[in-house]
């Protein structure tokens, strides 16, 4: 780790993409956390204000940070690829492997490309969930095969950390992991009839579960709670143009849930790094065949190697791709010959998942399957992005590799199996490169962009899509011959790997030295690799990192000139890290129209799609306090800054209350009335709210602004309704005036409305949600339960051992 990650060790960061946009979304929270010692529950910065519980939370505990224990306190990134390598390692151990075959397997999964890679882009809880699986599934491992205490030890805890880091589609695909092995010993044991171990199991791996989720009780109950509220959650309208329409979806919409779908070939990657092309950032040499054919159809030599080495490499069906899922080729051969020649209950286990992993990674390019999984498996719908299920392959095939090595090398009579099943051997190798040598012959080697290629270099006047059609086919001729280098590349190790069991199996070599041979080849060609996605360039100094990422420039010290923090920015130019709605930087400094993050709240996400996402509603922003617009300039396409005078302000008061029949019609209306005077309710409302008196001088106003408390004060003359400029959201914000717990309204389609009598009154917001309160208390309750779970298992099974050794 620290040879892979060496510029840590002379001072450096690592410049990661969502990294620096969770500090964006997270920088109001830790401000808050600095005046008042803890992290608020609503972040005012993200889309005009929503629940903080993605962004920064903390619970109460007894455990210390057990990232920090499993990761021996290293920098960011060594920590990561030392718990991944540690953890697979006492699954390994756990599996009663030789050390050398634990040390080559999990190398090969801390390092497999897709690691570096998440890294790279920031996504660390996603990292961090995979390095902490085989922990979980080593404790579960320990119970199947009646090592009861230490089992027990291992799976609460696993389980404890597992969740704890927060990327629950890992955690899901862990789980269909768990059930595959699981069936896999389920059988054996009622082959076995082992009634009285079944009886044993059930129980101890309830506790664990039961233990490891009640300890992350305050991450699933918030999150389960505010995921209803969600774009994850579904949707009651339907936005198409200008037409909305009222509809009852469950879960993300299929479009933007299979967006980031592999491609069938992309299978691959597995073992052939350079297949596909790479990562989406690498491009054509300009001495590419692109450049050969537009040479020879008369381009200019210079313009055509220029738009040669503007081409893409990469070949696959994903928008973008920080690399390849690869697992190492070596891994993947030894892997496959575990599932050949390893007679083991685990061995069809591992094969499903492995199948069922590649075939959720295609997504949307295998529909009827996938459609099928989306529309019908619980909470399947909550996620996106089919291609991390590349996980599930990564992890199968490494511990399928560490049971093979073992019965190949370690085994009694490991050289009398290898003589007796050299023909299986033989047969599987051929099998595989029988198979790719087919998809060599049969491909097309097209892409989904070759499409937009032709359309982009087709000549508007005559129509001549030519030199378009002359780009594509070089770019076919140079996918051919990448998919044909990585064949080579693949039978060139594979025949490495054959060579060293034949000489192990013939007595030229003993099974340490293969071992030790194949453990340098292996740790050496996948790290090598994978370096490429975690290079050099990927690390900054901590002064750059800072200046380049949350320095203010002019605009936004220009904003911050306004001492009033309680105004909301809108950035119509956004950042190179992304758009409007797709940026943190904002963020970072002020109260945001836009924001980035993966679950914004459902009502804010029609909002934008209707109101923001072209030419912004002057009505819709000055409802939501829009002061300052950043646009921008037409003349030297700088970005400068519009002071948006017609604001409402944080809460004003109406002369109108109408009434809309439903969510559509409320959407609908909400961009062809004066706000400032009429607000929207759905008609539900209509028997508890009366029409407020028209006056002038009633007031309503902001006196304090807390995150989690809002406060105001009202004088009426005579009854009125008050809305708010914040963002409803019904779980956990209390509406209180003058002390007295009172309901509040969905105004305007995001907002909060408040029917106030006459009179002067106080009025606070409050956000205090129930699965907050009762989170903190269960979590707090199983942290001890785990310390005495891992503890007391521990103690237990050293008890034991020392017992039956004396």
């Amino acid at each position: 780790a620290a040879l892979f990650c060496k510029p840590v060790l002379d001072g450096n960061v690592l410049n990661q993409h969502d990294t620096i946009g969770w500090k964006g979304m997270a920088q109001n929270s830790f401000e808050y956390k600095e005046r008042t010692g803890h992290f608020p529950l609503w972040n005012p910065n993200l889309f005009s204000g929503m629940p903080n519980y993605q962004v920064a939370m903390e619970g109460k505990t007894v455990l210390p940070d057990m990232v920090k224990i499993f990761g021996l306190g290293l920098p960011k990134p060594m920590n990561f690829f030392f718990m991944a390598s540690l953890c697979f390692y006492i699954l390994c151990m756990v599996f009663k492997v030789n050390p050398l075959v634990g040390m080559i397997s999990a190398l090969a999964y801390a390092y497999s490309t897709y690691n570096p890679g998440l890294i790279a882009a920031g996504h660390e809880t996603q990292m961090m969930a995979t390095a902490f699986a085989p922990l979980l599934i080593a404790g579960l491992i320990s119970i199947y095969e009646k090592n009861y205490w230490l089992g027990l030890a291992l799976a609460t805890l696993g389980a404890n950390i597992q969740i704890g880091v927060n990327h629950l589609q890992v955690t899901y695909y862990v789980f269909i992991i768990i059930l595959f092995i699981s069936a896999g010993y389920l059988i054996k044991w009622i082959k076995e009839k082992d009634w009285r171990h079944i009886g044993i199991v059930a129980p101890l791996v309830a506790v664990s579960a039961i233990i490891g989720v009640a300890a992350n009780s305050l991450i699933l109950k918030t999150t389960s709670e505010y995921a209803k509220y969600t774009m994850r959650g579904g949707k009651n309208v339907s936005i198409e143009g200008d037409t909305v329409k009222n509809v009852n979806t469950t879960g993300l919409d299929k479009s933007y849930a299979f967006e980031y779908s592999l491609s069938k070939p992309e299978v691959t990657t597995l073992l052939m790094p350079g297949g596909m092309g790479g990562d989406s950032k690498q491009k054509l040499s300009e001495e590419s065949a692109v450049s050969k054919k537009l040479i020879k159809k008369g381009i200019n030599e210079a313009s055509a190697q220029e738009l040669s080495a503007n081409m893409p490499k990469y070949w696959g069906g994903l928008p973008y791709t920080a690399g390849p899922a690869y697992l190492g080729v070596i891994i993947c051969i030894i892997g496959l010959l575990g599932f050949v020649l390893v007679k083991s209950h685990l061995r069809w286990s591992l094969l499903t998942a492995t199948v069922l992993g590649v075939l959720l990674s295609w997504g949307k390019n295998f529909a009827g399957f996938n459609y099928f999984f989306f529309d019908n498996v619980p909470l399947y719908n909550k996620f996106r992005a089919p291609s991390f299920a590349q996980f599930i392959p990564q992890f199968c095939v490494g511990v399928i590799a560490a049971l093979s090595l073992q019965k190949l090398i370690f085994e009694e009579k490991s050289r009398e199996f290898i003589n007796a099943n050299l023909k299986k051997i033989l047969y599987a190798a051929g099998g595989l490169f029988a198979l790719l040598g087919l998809m060599y012959l049969s491909m097309g080697y097209s892409s989904s962009i070759d499409k937009e290629i032709i359309e982009g270099y087709t000549d508007p006047q005559t129509k001549s899509s030519d030199i378009g059609r002359l780009i594509v086919s070089g770019l076919k001729t140079e996918r051919r011959e990448l998919f044909g280098i990585g064949i080579l590349r693949t039978l060139g190790f594979a025949l490495l790997v054959i060579g060293c069991l034949w000489a192990y199996a013939k007595n030229k070599l003993s099974r340490t030295v293969v071992s030790i041979m194949l453990l340098v080849m292996s740790t050496l060609e996948i790290t090598v690799v994978s370096k490429k996605y975690l290079s050099e360039d990927a690390y900054v100094s901590p002064d750059e990192y800072v200046s380049s990422n949350f320095a203010p420039n002019a605009i936004e010290n220009e904003i911050l000139q306004d001492k009033d923090p309680n105004f909301r920015v809108l950035n119509l130019v956004g950042t190179p890290s992304g758009g409007t709605f797709s940026e943190s930087r904002t963020s970072y400094f002020f109260k945001s129209v836009g924001g980035y993050h993966p679950a914004k709240l459902r009502i804010y996400q029609d909002i934008i799609e209707l109101y923001l996402s072209s030419r912004p509603n002057p009505q819709v922003l000055n409802m939501l306090n829009t002061r300052y617009i950043i646009v921008p300039d037409q003349q030297n396409n700088r970005p400068a800054i519009i002071k948006n005078p017609d604001v409402y302000g944080n809460c004003w008061l109406v002369s109108k209350v109408i009434f809309a029949e439903d969510q559509a019609a409320m959407l609908n209306q909400l961009g062809r009335i004066n706000l400032k005077d009429t607000a929207i309710l759905l008609k539900s409302d209509a028997a508890a709210i009366g029409q407020p008196t028209r006056d002038s001088s009633s007031s309503v106003k902001m006196m304090k602004f807390d995150n989690d408390v809002i406060e105001y004060e009202a004088n009426c003359n005579g009854p009125q309704f008050a809305v708010f400029s914040e963002i409803y959201y019904p779980k956990g914000w209390n509406a209180y005036v003058d002390g007295k717990l009172t309901p509040y309204y969905n105004t305007n389609y995001i907002l909060r409305g408040l029917q106030l009598p006459s009179g002067k009154h106080t009025i606070r917001f409050v956000f205090e949600p129930e699965s907050v309160s009762k989170g903190k208390k269960m979590m707090f309750l199983a942290s001890i339960l785990t310390a005495i779970a891992f503890l007391g298992g521990l103690f237990m099974h050293f008890w034991k051992a020392s017992k039956k050794n004396s």
